[in-house]
Parts: C-alpha cells; sequence; structure tokens
C-alpha cells in the first residue's frame, strides 16, 4: 500500500507542475498575432495538460479526503479551488461562444489579420469579458488555492 505521505507529494508535485503548462499557454495565446487553427490547438495542449495535472489530483485524492480533514485551512483551500473552478467555467462560456462565432467566419482555417472579431457577432464584447474576467479569476484564485495547498502539505507532511 502507498503511504498517505507518498501520495501527498505526487499530488503536490503533480499540481506544482501544472503552473508552467498554464503560463506558457496563456503567454503563447496572447503573444499571438493572428490566432489560427493550428495555433488554437497548440495552445490548447498546454492548458489542457494544465488542468489535467491540476484535476486529477483534486478529484481522486483531495476532494475525498476534504470532510475527513475538517480544519480551517482545509475549508479554506476547498473554498478557493471551488471558487476557481467556477470562474474557469464563466470563462468556458466566453470560450466557446468566442470559437462558434471565430469558426462560423472561418477565421480559423483563412485567418484574415484585418479582421475585427468584434464585428462578428452582437454580443463578441460580453463573451470576451467573460473570458477575461473567468480567465483573470481562475489564476488568482488557483495561486491563492495553490499557496494554501502547499502550506498545508509541509505543516502536514513535512514538518
Amino acid at each position: 500500500m502507498v503511504s498517505e505521505s507518498t501520495i501527498a507529494t505526487v499530488a503536490a508535485l503533480a499540481v506544482s507542475v501544472s503552473l508552467p503548462f498554464y503560463l506558457y499557454g496563456a503567454w503563447y495565446a496572447i503573444d499571438t498575432e493572428v490566432m489560427t487553427w493550428g495555433r488554437l490547438v497548440h495552445h490548447l495542449k498546454f492548458v489542457i495538460t494544465g488542468l489535467l495535472l491540476t484535476t486529477v489530483p483534486v478529484v481522486f485524492w483531495m476532494a475525498p479526503r476534504l470532510l475527513q480533514q475538517m480544519t480551517g485551512l482545509a475549508m479554506l483551500h476547498a473554498f478557493l479551488g471551488l471558487q476557481a473552478y467556477a470562474l474557469l467555467l464563466l470563462a468556458l462560456t466566453g470560450i466557446v461562444r468566442i470559437f462558434q462565432a471565430k469558426h462560423n467566419a472561418d477565421l480559423y482555417r483563412d485567418p484574415d489579420p484585418e479582421a475585427d472579431i468584434g464585428e462578428l457577432h452582437e454580443h463578441m464584447g460580453a463573451w470576451r469579458r467573460r473570458l477575461r474576467v473567468g480567465v483573470f479569476g481562475y489564476t488568482f484564485l488557483w495561486i491563492l488555492a495553490y499557496l494554501v495547498g502547499i502550506y498545508r502539505y509541509f505543516v502536514d507532511y513535512v514538518f
């Protein structure tokens, strides 16, 4: 049987390794002048890898143990994490609509650097705001949850 300390270490490492994937994926999307299909897929490979590295330990190890650890730090960690995922869902509601509008306008296969993405749909501004607020909120709360989680890891398993 694998010890709880070993599992906690693997979970902490997986979540820690996800941050560079998020950062590179975000940088790549921000640095890209014209988002083509290939660039979008490249961006998503890194973001989805980061999400998997974070979500798998949460779903299969952290969440099932939460009720056994009714401490203030455990609840704060869970609260911050849940809020982060809620903001990720908000971002996804914007991403899906933006993707649909750009796909319908064929801007992934035949990109037009002069195209004004705001002209693709009357609600594009709202969708882009959802995306920005959701991504910023997710990242901010993810970092807070991560810091609380790493603190808990050191208190529970190292010291």
